[in-house]
């Protein structure tokens, strides 16, 4: 599957940058606003339109870089795996199974509790094998680069300790920066305490390896707009990366005054 093609803005253009913060459970709140903005784009420019049509780059850590990769991996057809509306029953489904909860009450209650807090001592909450799995079928195949729109997603090595940022864009020129993108949403998931860290290679056609140890991303950046913004700066710069111009006729490339614009006409405060 070919990888997102990327052309500089026209001048005095806006690049849209779609941020979604991290918080485990809690992105339900983003799941909700996102469904809401992607239904009032629906009812001015179809049903089959989603959000990664409206952004040039989505970005999100933690639980934000599990929505980013929901609503911008392809499916069969090359169109989002997930609408926006898919975020809420999602999370609904799967965090009880991800994080399940005991019916701790009583003195049995308690004493499970304080065998819970001894046992995050040495190590985390939860095994992860549910969300590792639920994720690897999801994306058996699918790589970073072949987002439809492109990502930012950080995570954090705890073997090197600092901040792995994995992006479309450097995941188009280094193969070794172009993991599955199962491997990128289970690492930058990863919270310490709750859910342990994630490892895994990746290599290259010269049979070179990369070696990676990662936790969450919120380690580095919970909420990623400034990773996102500094990272396209750099590509702009360097002229390593290009954006598309918005064409009128193509509903996917509004600049975001025009959608406010035409939502406000609907009598909907944005």
């Amino acid at each position: 599957m070919a990888s997102s093609a990327i052309t500089f803005p026209a001048k005095g253009k806006l690049i849209r940058v779609l941020s979604i913060d991290g918080g485990g459970v809690k992105g339900l709140i983003p799941g909700v606003m996102l469904e809401y903005l992607e239904s009032q784009l629906q009812e001015l420019d179809g049903e089959d339109v989603r959000l990664a049509d409206y952004f040039d780059v989505v970005t999100g850590t933690s639980t934000g870089g599990l929505i980013a990769t929901m609503i911008t991996a392809p499916n069969p057809k090359n169109r989002p795996f997930y609408a926006a509306k898919d975020i809420v029953p999602f999370y609904l489904e799967h965090c009880p199974k991800i994080f399940p909860q005991k019916n701790n009450v009583g003195l049995l209650g308690m004493a499970a509790n304080v065998m819970d807090a001894v046992k995050a001592i040495n190590g985390p909450k939860y095994d992860g094998k549910y969300l590792r799995t639920l994720l690897q079928e999801f994306l058996p195949e699918t790589k970073l680069n072949q987002t439809l729109t492109p990502v930012i997603i950080p995570t954090f090595d705890i073997k090197h300790l600092q901040p792995i940022i994995f992006s479309t864009f450097e995941a188009d020129r280094d193969e070794l920066k172009n993991p599955l993108l199962s491997d990128v949403c289970i690492s930058t998931s990863a919270a310490p305490i709750f859910l342990p860290a994630h490892h895994f290679k990746t290599s290259n056609s010269k049979k070179e390896e990369r070696c990676f140890n990662l936790i969450d991303g919120g380690v580095a950046a919970n909420n990623p707009t400034l990773i996102a913004m500094s990272m396209i700066t750099r590509e702009l710069l360097m002229q390593k990366q290009r954006f598309f111009a918005s064409n009128p006729l193509d509903y996917g490339r509004f600049p975001s005054n025009i959608i406010r614009h035409r939502i406000s006409q609907r009598g909907i405060q944005v």
